[in-house]
């Protein structure tokens, strides 16, 4: 197969940022999972709003425009266009689609939107789902590490990216693989619906944390590697009317190599800051309930203790009052006999 596979034009202008912009594409797949997402995500907000309830905008804005908007520009901008042209550009929408998206859709909180808007049978059906036995086991926590360090690993020392160069069915499993992945791993992790998997904070800190080592040996070892990813594919390409602006392949993998472990350290430690405050604001919540309940406990025992003062002092009245009595009555035949 020559240069001029399904996913690859023959002649592509010379790539800048401009370009992301001008040879951006209406591609089908992607602008129709997109559309039916975002718009069931909204009829849900609308459904809650119409009958007074409340959900964050944050939410909102995490999943629709952040989330499933940056899943859309990675796959129909000129992002896509020259992801089988320049690895480097590929190695972008691979970080956008295995963790950006993946973080900003697990903010935004989904399922729980569905479980308050969902009509009790589709209800009753998606809680079974998230109580399975297979929800337990994809979303547990060493599993989805394995996963999310291994797959890469995978996809670039296997002819599995190969594959995704010179088919167009692999290369929109690759994206949607990209997603899942990243998606099992971060949902328990920062999300805030109710799935299988959820860890206290320090243990998330942790997860997160142990995927920087490996994210850099991966660039580093990509940057370093001999053997061009592909094959022979990227230098064949300088045989076509775009040789005379490609760079070198060797070049364009050292900046992949690159652009892999600088941008997967970066969402890392956003992600750790992210988890660092949702850590603090839970803390703050986790201690105003415990001061209600140590309130409402105080109370109780307040209560307890008046109303066991309250019992001695009734009887003693009622025992005083009849001793006095009685010696009225006792006192009356003497207070005769005197007379």
């Amino acid at each position: 197969m020559g240069p001029t596979a399904w996913t690859t034009s023959p002649d592509l202008p010379p790539f800048g940022l401009g370009r992301v912009v001008t040879e951006a594409g209406l591609a089908p797949v992607p602008v129709i999972v997109t559309v039916w997402v975002c718009g069931l995500y909204l009829l849900g907000v609308h459904t809650l709003r119409r009958r007074g309830d409340r959900w964050p905008v944050g939410r909102t804005l995490a999943f629709v425009p952040a989330g499933m908007g940056a899943f859309l520009f990675a796959t129909t901008s000129g992002m896509a266009a020259y992801d089988t042209t320049l690895l480097s550009v590929h190695m972008v929408q691979h970080m956008v689609l295995s963790m950006f998206v993946p973080l900003m859709l697990a903010l935004g909180a989904p399922v729980t939107l569905a479980l308050r808007t969902l009509r009790p049978s589709p209800r009753k059906a998606l809680l079974a789902v998230l109580h399975s036995r297979v929800a337990k086991v994809l979303t547990f926590p060493p599993l989805t590490f394995t996963l999310y360090v291994v797959s890469p690993w995978a996809l670039y020392f296997t002819r599995w990216y190969d594959a995704s160069l010179s088919s167009g069915y692999v290369h929109e499993m690759m994206h949607l693989h990209l997603v899942l992945v990243g998606s099992l791993f971060f949902w328990p992790i920062v999300g805030v619906d109710p799935v299988p998997g959820r860890v206290a904070y320090p243990f998330r800190v942790l997860l997160v944390v142990l995927t920087l080592p490996f994210h850099a040996f991966l660039g580093v070892t990509i940057m370093d590697q001999t053997t061009l990813l592909g094959g022979d594919w990227y230098p064949r390409l300088h045989d076509g009317p775009m040789g005379s602006w490609l760079p070198e392949p060797a070049d364009d993998q050292h900046l992949a190599g690159g652009i892999l472990w600088g941008s997967g350290d970066i969402v890392a430690l956003l992600l750790v800051a992210v988890l660092f405050v949702q850590w603090v604001r839970s803390s703050m919540r986790e201690a105003v309930r415990e001061d209600r309940r140590l309130d409402r406990l105080e109370a109780q025992e307040a209560r307890a203790a008046a109303a066991a003062r309250a019992v001695p002092v009734s009887d003693a009245a009622a025992g005083t009052g009849a001793d006095t009595g009685a010696a009225a009555v006792g006192d009356a035949p003497d207070a005769a006999e005197d007379r």
